[in-house]
């Protein structure tokens, strides 16, 4: 199962992200307790005045080669599980999410 779905417009994604991870990366994807797939991120920046938010939304602009304006946030703006749009071809994004995802994948509880 992807984290991800199509639109007629892009791609929505959700994430998980780590706040003051060390790096800004994509770690894969992550099987929840309850179910549900996320994509794993680490930014540098800290969870303070959407500092974390802004990181994760340029981190996925260039991951995925879209302008920063066809990133934007959903939902979950103060928690760590994210909702993100992306506006733009969705064969294409999906593809990238492939790519990105495959470098990286862990199945918690295995």
């Amino acid at each position: 199962m992807v984290p991800w779905r199509t639109s007629t417009t892009g791609v929505s994604i959700a994430l998980r992200v780590t706040p003051r991870g060390g790096r800004d990366g994509i770690d894969g994807i992550e099987q929840l307790s309850d179910g549900r797939s996320v994509l794993k991120v680490r930014v540098r920046a800290i969870a303070d005045g959407g500092e974390a938010n802004r990181a994760v939304l340029a981190l996925l602009a260039k991951s995925l080669g879209v302008p920063k304006a066809s990133v934007s946030l959903l939902s979950g703006a103060t928690s760590r599980l994210k909702q993100i749009a992306v506006a733009g071809d969705p064969a294409r994004l999906t593809e990238a999410l492939r790519e990105l995802a495959s470098v990286k994948s862990t199945d918690q509880g295995n």
